[in-house]
């Protein structure tokens, strides 16, 4: 029996008085790859919130690795890793320097050596790893963020519009390394409004709209998720 990683159980979420998340409850598996697809204002960026301690229910639970994010916040951040749609690093560091630093910050010591191979490992090239961040594309930045997420051993990723801005060439190396992570034993939580991408790399997927899941899709014994019965659910939904 899979374990069960992420957990939404009748989740809740107002703002000032107008309801953003309406009982929603799915559940996340380890090694799995989960996107919660839906368009501007469905509740995504809510529900990632949420997971990471940034917004309160006011109802119903939201848990990661058996601990509540509600009350375990503290101990849930030291085994999650979240890359946002922008990543911020510091431009006049290195991609090495950045990992050090942010390392650092978390008390985490690691050589050299292992800070080469993790960006070997996300296919970083080897003539960028010294140069200033400044220089890097939005690709670069991702692998250099995912290596730091493989050098604090996060088995928990949460992804914001992973795939924005990128070309098609570095939207193929991101999905390759993201199914490594997941054949690893990384679970993965994105969100999107990108329907093709999301069903190229989820093993699952909920459509979110108003606050709510109105669809569910999986690949079964397919290679990805049926894109065209994504696509109808999905533009029913933002033709209304």
């Amino acid at each position: 029996m899979q374990k069960e990683i992420i957990v939404a159980s009748s989740l809740c979420v107002r703002f000032n008085n107008q309801t953003v998340l309406d009982d929603v409850s799915f559940k996340v598996h380890e090694g799995e790859v989960f996107a919660l697809l839906g368009g501007n204002g469905a509740g995504k960026s809510t529900t990632l919130k949420t997971f990471l301690g940034t917004v309160l229910p006011v109802s119903g639970n939201a848990s990661i690795l058996d601990m509540s994010v509600t009350d375990e916040i503290d101990s849930i951040r030291r085994k999650v890793a979240y890359l946002p749609e922008s990543v911020t690093l510091y431009g006049h560091l290195s991609g090495i320097e950045n990992i050090e630093y942010f390392l650092s910050l978390a008390q985490i010591t690691c050589s050299t050596k292992a800070i080469e191979e993790a960006l070997k490992r996300v296919a970083l090239q080897e003539n960028a790893w010294h140069r200033a961040m400044s220089n890097y594309s939005k690709g670069m930045r991702q692998k250099v963020a995912i290596a730091l997420a493989l050098l604090r051993n996060a088995p928990v990723l949460f992804l914001d519009e992973p795939t924005s801005g990128l070309d098609p060439n570095a939207i193929d190396e991101f999905n390759q390394l993201i199914a490594t992570l997941a054949a690893e034993g990384t679970t993965v939580f994105m969100v999107t409004h990108d329907v093709y991408g999301a069903c190229q790399i989820a093993h699952r997927i909920g459509l979110l709209d108003n606050g709510k899941i109105v669809g569910m899709f999986e690949r079964g014994e397919s290679s990805h998720i049926d894109t065209e019965s994504v696509h109808s659910a999905f533009s029913a939904r933002n033709k209304r």
